[in-house]
């Protein structure tokens, strides 16, 4: 007889293991997720549903800890998947079916690519999204690029470098940064856009929080609206992405550039940034975005502490368990500098370091200043995993 430990980490393994002994490819996968631990907090429940979720795990050897509305259950996800099934699952707990089902679906079956304007981004390798900041006074590169022939000719050189996307921004958004106008802000971006669009050098995003500005940019040929205040700035910004059928990147922020510090304060900072993404998600499906358009930030730095963004990093499963694309912005953050002792301008390092574990953590699309650099350690990344 012989025993091999199989590594516990990853669904690689399993599926490596399967395939290796016949088993087809989509099923070997399957498997390998199905066995997979999964821990899920469900909240707001009643005495009844906690009651029934007790006697449930009691017979199917799921593990359950509970406290007065909630309870917290863990074991292998092919274990808790008759609790999405409502012809499995116990009357009591027919609330619980839809959204475990999405949190098993979007672990089975990841989102594939990201639709943006006039296309779509295949996600099954890391997406490099190149920040363009043509603003005075951005935390790490303010002023840096004079003029718009300076501005395009450095995102040329992202594009080459290997970045998918270029992210336009024309208005700092570092803590305590003043607000600029629209008027001021479409002056920083719009020529810059212009040339990248019309030197075909990659897809455009524009990084704004304002209507009027995203539209100038979309009528100028960006195909992203990237916006920080994850639609809660402008109410204009949600219809006018939808009816542009526009890629957005939603993030994650609480109050405004000035205000944001105050207010991080957290008591289990993946689980509550998770549950206000999926707010904003719902908020912009309303609105008329198309699902497959959304890409969700958790916004690593803006109403966070260094211990909020380090405990974030390692639990970004949960903000992936959302079940949209996930995109991180880590470029030369202060929480690296807190753990490397760098200052803002030698983070790059730290920066492609902390994007390859989040890679792993399943974000798929990455904001960064230094493209080849980071480019080559996702590259390393990815290659550990599979493309199934």
């Amino acid at each position: 007889m012989k025993v091999t430990a199989l590594a516990a980490h990853t669904p690689e393994a399993v599926r490596a293991a399967l395939a290796a002994r016949g088993w087809e490819s989509q099923p070997a996968w399957f498997a390998a997720t199905g066995i997979e631990p999964l821990v899920v907090l469900i909240e707001d429940i009643t005495e009844t549903e906690r009651e029934a979720l007790v006697h449930w795990a009691t017979k199917s050897g799921a593990d359950v800890l509970t406290g007065d509305g909630w309870a917290l259950v863990a074991g292998a996800a092919s274990r808790l998947a008759p609790l999405a099934r409502y012809d499995r699952a116990p009357a009591e707990l027919a609330r619980l079916a839809p959204p475990l089902g999405q949190i098993l679906a979007a672990r089975a079956v990841p989102p594939r690519s990201w639709a943006i304007r006039g296309g779509a981004v295949a996600l099954d390798k890391p997406v490099i999204i190149g920040i363009l900041n043509v603003t005075p006074d951005s935390f790490s590169d303010g002023g840096r690029l004079s003029s718009v022939d300076a501005a395009v000719e450095h995102g040329a050189r992202l594009a080459a470098d290997g970045a998918s996307l270029l992210d336009v921004g024309g208005e700092s958004t570092r803590p305590g940064a003043a607000p600029v106008s629209a008027d001021e802000e479409i002056g920083r971006v719009m020529p810059v856009v212009e040339k990248l669009v019309k030197r075909g050098i990659g897809a455009v995003s524009v990084d704004t929080r304002k209507a009027a500005v995203a539209r100038a940019a979309l009528d100028a040929g960006a195909a992203v609206i990237n916006d920080v205040s994850g639609l809660s700035f402008d109410p204009g910004l949600a219809p006018l992405a939808a009816e542009a059928r526009a890629g957005v990147i939603l993030m994650h922020m609480r109050g405004t550039p000035a205000t944001m510090d105050s207010l991080a304060k957290y008591q289990d900072v993946a689980a509550e940034v998770a549950a206000e993404l999926a707010a904003t998600a719902a908020r912009a499906e309303t609105a008329g975005i198309a699902r497959e358009g959304i890409v969700l930030d958790p916004g690593f730095g803006f109403a966070k502490t260094a211990e909020h963004n380090f405990r974030l990093l390692d639990e970004l499963a949960t903000i992936v368990g959302v079940g949209y694309p996930v995109a991180v912005g880590l470029s030369r953050k202060r929480f690296l500098g807190a753990a490397t002792g760098r200052p803002v301008e030698d983070r790059d390092r730290a920066t492609a370091v902390a994007c390859a574990l989040a890679w792993e953590r399943g974000a798929r699309l990455f904001r960064v200043h230094d493209v080849a650099l980071t480019r080559e350690a996702l590259s390393l990344a990815s290659a550990t995993t599979s493309s199934t």
